[in-house]
């Protein structure tokens, strides 16, 4: 009885304990813990990605210092022209280092690099390697072969980020743009003045210059560098109402693409560094001066003009002897003479017209966009100088210079900045000269071109009003001067409301016993052989096919008024 009793209590104590409903209850618990888990596991993971994905940051990141690559480094912002067209693009690159204090099998890497990149020189590679310091082994790899490099999985093998800046056009701006050197910092041109902005500015920056009207000038200036066999040329293409500079070109140029360093002199720019003596081009700033002084009028006459006169035991001497001795001041200009000049530069006096090239531009160092400008000689006045200047004789200046005062001289008396960045806010301009001196100079101007006792009439394209001023200037060397000639033509179009000024210049001009001019008279008469290596034979001829070719773009045309 009693055992039968204890079994039945065993019994009833085993049901109590209710052995099911607590299995229920520990799988329940033990779902929660594992998804709990599961999770806690999943968050592991992303945390161990993240830190994996920082520690890698942070080794390029530390690598990218040790070679000095910065952010800033690896952006540079584009340039275009006047209608977005791409005058310099960058784009991400990269480059190969090798570190060899990385390396755990120098043979098998070696035998790596040699599969990919058969065409290295190993030699030096292992000499390289021997020095213990980090080098590029290849810059600029392709996709390709970068892929192939990255499956190696050798720590020693490094990629460097990068960029590449590309010049689309080549040498087309290349005195413009400038150059980079190999950690991407400007060392000329626009690439240096602006480094910082172009490192940091978002949108590309806009330039003035166009580029079709820029080849087409260059491709003339090429034409004629060869038929004049010159040493060099220059030209530039300015709106004289703002100061915005369409194009800028000094030959011989170079192709910034190839990161070349330049030291011959003969690469110089010419437009805006060097300083030359100009010669006759001058002489529209010593009437101007005086209408400006208002000390004469077009038509005050000079009589008895000798055909020479002494200054301090030299001579000064009229250019061509057929220049009639009695001429009005109007004359004086078209006809180039040198002793009208003078005498309108005596009426003038030191002061005065050393204060009207000042005020223009011509004798100090003028600021512009880019650092390669040239400084004007200093000129030491008196009454030979001044006698010399009055005929631009021993004074000296640069090619943007003269655009920037011709500008002024027809623009109304505005003053202006030559530019080449384009500034959608256009400034306040001051007047600086009497408007009364563009009315009266620019028709003198125009009679230059379209008379014939002018100096300029192969420039007399039909239809476009092209006034301007011949220079025909000797250069200068050690002890008085040479037979080599600086040929410049200063031109505005159109005379009747002037727009563009367009100067070039040719450097040491020769003459072409084969060239043949047309003349623009509509006689058709043509011309074979250059018959004098003046500024009237040779640039102008170049301006009046420049002319002809950039006119129709700039829409310039306009009937001749009488």
């Amino acid at each position: 009885m009693n055992k039968k009793d204890l079994r039945i209590i065993l019994e009833n104590e085993e049901n109590d304990f209710l052995y099911q409903k607590s299995k229920s209850n520990l799988n329940i618990t033990f779902n929660r813990i594992a998804f709990i888990f599961f999770i806690i596991f999943i968050i592991c993971i992303i945390y161990s990605i993240h830190l994996i994905h920082l520690g890698s940051r942070k080794e390029k990141t530390e690598n990218l210092s040790n070679f000095k690559q910065t952010s800033s480094i690896l952006y540079r912002a584009d340039i275009v022209d006047r209608n977005q067209k791409y005058l310099v693009k960058t784009i991400n690159s990269i480059d190969i280092g090798i570190s060899p204090t990385k390396i755990i099998d120098e043979k098998k890497l070696l035998l790596n690099l040699r599969y990919i990149f058969p065409n290295k020189n190993y030699y030096e590679v292992k000499k390289r390697i021997r020095k213990g310091k980090f080098f590029y082994f290849e810059k600029k790899i392709s996709e390709e072969n970068y892929d192939k490099l990255m499956q190696l999985g050798d720590k020693s093998i490094e990629p460097i980020d990068n960029l590449i800046r590309i010049y689309p056009q080549k040498n087309l701006f290349s005195h413009i743009i400038g150059q980079i050197d190999n950690d991407n910092n400007g060392i000329s041109g626009l690439e240096k003045s602006l480094d910082e902005d172009l490192k940091n500015v978002q949108k590309p920056i806009t330039l003035t210059v166009d580029k079709d009207i820029q080849y087409l000038i260059r491709e003339e200036l090429i034409r004629f560098n060869e038929i004049f066999s010159t040493k060099g040329s220059a030209a530039i293409l300015m709106n004289v109402s703002n100061g915005e500079i369409l194009s800028l070109v000094s030959l011989p140029d170079f192709d910034p693409n190839k990161r070349e360093k330049i030291s011959d002199i003969s690469f110089i720019n010419r437009a805006t560094k060097g300083v030359y003596e100009f010669g006759s081009v001058f002489k529209t700033f010593t009437l101007a001066a005086a209408f400006d002084q208002k000390i004469i009028e077009p038509q005050t006459e000079f009589a008895d003009l000798p055909k020479s006169l002494n200054c301090a035991g030299f001579p000064i001497r009229e250019y061509d002897d057929n220049i009639p001795s009695n001429l009005t001041a109007e004359q004086i200009l078209i006809r180039s003479g040198n002793i009208g000049s003078v005498r309108i530069g005596q009426k003038l006096g030191e002061e005065k017209f050393k204060s009207f090239l000042s005020k223009i531009g011509i004798s100090e160092k003028i600021n512009f966009d880019i650092e390669e400008v040239g400084n004007p000689i200093k000129f030491n006045w008196g009454k030979c100088p001044l006698a010399t200047a009055s005929f631009g004789h021993g004074i000296t200046t640069t090619l943007l210079q003269l655009a920037k005062a011709y500008s002024i001289i027809v623009n109304g008396g505005y003053d202006i900045n030559p530019k080449l960045i384009k500034n959608y806010k256009e400034n306040k301009k001051g007047k600086i000269l009497d408007e009364e001196v563009s009315k009266k100079i620019l028709p003198i101007l125009r009679k230059i071109v379209s008379t014939k006792e002018g100096t300029a009439s192969l420039a007399n394209v039909n239809g476009y009003e092209i006034g301007g001023k011949t220079g025909t200037a000797q250069k200068s060397m050690i002890g008085g001067y040479s037979n080599k000639k600086i040929n410049s033509f200063i031109s505005v179009f159109p005379t009747s409301k002037p727009q563009f000024v367009l100067a070039v210049m040719l450097d040491e001009p020769k003459t072409n016993k084969d060239y043949i001019y047309h003349y623009r008279d509509g006689s058709n008469i043509k011309y074979k052989g250059t018959p004098f290596n003046t500024a009237g034979w040779t640039t102008v001829e170049t301006v009046g096919q420049i002319v002809d070719k950039i006119g129709p773009i700039l829409a310039t045309k306009y009937k001749e008024i009488n």
